[in-house]
Parts: C-alpha cells; sequence; structure tokens
C-alpha cells in the first residue's frame, strides 16, 4: 500500500515526527493535537477508524471544537453526531527552483519577549491562528518602525524535509512596501539552510498573496480544506 505524501495531512506528520514532544494525544491512538496554547490544529491519522474518532473528541475539550486541516473527503467519513461548524478553502504552496532567499539585515530574530507585540500585530492584520506560545514552534522574523513591531513571518508546521512558513502579517498601515516578501525569504533561507523545503498555507479568497507568493517562487500544489466541526456530547 502506498504511504501517503507528508503534505497530504502535515499535521498528522508533524505531530508524530519533529513535533511528536509537544504533542498531545496517548501515543497508541491516531490523533494528536498541539497545546490549545500553541496552535488549535488537531490531526487524525486514519478517518476511516471510529475508534479514532471516539479518541479524537475526547481531545476536544470542553467545547467540543475540533480543528482539522486538509481533508477534502472528511465528510465522506465523519461519524454520526459530528457537526460542520465551517469549511476553510485554502492553498497549499511549495517553494521552487525560482525562490531566491537571503538573510535580511534589518529583519530581527523574535522571541518570547516579543509575544505582547506580535499578538497585537496579529489583532491588528488578522493572519489566521497565533497563539502565546506560537513562537516555540521555530524561527520567527519582524520588522520594527518607531519601535513598533509591524511585520512579521515564521514557522510552524514541520512534516519530515519540509517546513511551513506561517503568520505573514503587515499592518495594515505598511503595506504594499514589500515587507513580506522580504521576511518570507529570510524565513526560507534558514530553512533551505537546513536541508528542508519551504511550503505555504493560504486562503483560497486571499489573491493578492497567492499572487506574492507565485511572484517569489512558489507554486500550487494542492487546494485543501480545513474543517472547525463540534464533537458530539459525551455520553
Amino acid at each position: 500500500m502506498q504511504q501517503p505524501h507528508p503534505l497530504d495531512n502535515p499535521v498528522w506528520f508533524t505531530l508524530t515526527g519533529p513535533h511528536a514532544s509537544i504533542a498531545l494525544g496517548d501515543p497508541a491512538t491516531k490523533v494528536r493535537r498541539y497545546p490549545s496554547e500553541i496552535s488549535p490544529f488537531m490531526a487524525i491519522g486514519d478517518l476511516a477508524d471510529p475508534q479514532a474518532w471516539a479518541d479524537l473528541a475526547a481531545l476536544a475539550g470542553p467545547d467540543r471544537q475540533v480543528f482539522l486541516s486538509e481533508i477534502p473527503e472528511l465528510p465522506d467519513y465523519l461519524p454520526p453526531g459530528w457537526e460542520i461548524v465551517q469549511p476553510y478553502l485554502g492553498i497549499q504552496m511549495v517553494a521552487t527552483d525560482a525562490l531566491i532567499t537571503a538573510p535580511d539585515p534589518e529583519a530581527l530574530r523574535l522571541g518570547p519577549a516579543d509575544v505582547d507585540d506580535m499578538l497585537d500585530l496579529v489583532a491588528r492584520s488578522e493572519p489566521g491562528p497565533f497563539e502565546r506560545r506560537t513562537v516555540e514552534l521555530g524561527n520567527y522574523f519582524g520588522l520594527r518602525r518607531e519601535g513598533k513591531l509591524v511585520a512579521m513571518a515564521g514557522e510552524r508546521l514541520n512534516p519530515p524535509g519540509w517546513r511551513e512558513i506561517s503568520a505573514v502579517t503587515t499592518d495594515p498601515s505598511h503595506r504594499r512596501k514589500g515587507f513580506a516578501g522580504r521576511l518570507i525569504r529570510a524565513v526560507a533561507h534558514e530553512i533551505v539552510e537546513r536541508g528542508e523545503t519551504p511550503l505555504l498555507h493560504v486562503d483560497s479568497r486571499n489573491a493578492g498573496a497567492i499572487r506574492l507568493y507565485q511572484s517569489i517562487g512558489f507554486a500550487i500544489r494542492r487546494r485543501p480544506t480545513f474543517f472547525l466541526l463540534r464533537a458530539p456530547e459525551p455520553a
């Protein structure tokens, strides 16, 4: 039987691989999740396994919400009692040979001391899920103007051999200045130096970001669906 490609279920391959040490979930089961203060993403290794769905419901917590990524066929396997709250149509992009990576002399490495500023930028620019401990998942770089953080980008998922560039965002008052492209190249430079290949995920409605990523050397690999689900009430 052919093994699935790591990018076809990147959260699962990340949480059972490079991020296994921080994953929640019994290693004997086919479900994993990040701690909620790091990321809302959860993963299921076998959609056809009823026990995996039961284990996933147990991991959901009191709010019963589950955020699964990149599973277009999920509705065909959803057990009774589960509810699709919201599907999100995304695009997965991977780096090509056209991507030119380079350090940025102005980019500042961000860490735990910068989290309040990062969360403030996220609130202004709404790039997608970013929690107080997301910065622990990899390298983050930012640009400041007059001391204020106005742009950032960093690393999130890490399916073996690949590294996701995430939280690419710019303050609305500082857009169209090339900050995003500069930071993507800076983050990608460190990824390539480690022998990994950069990838990105983007909302399918974000035409401007898709054009930017294509212009600097990323190509569309697939069009996944992300699902916010609600688990059934406990028996």
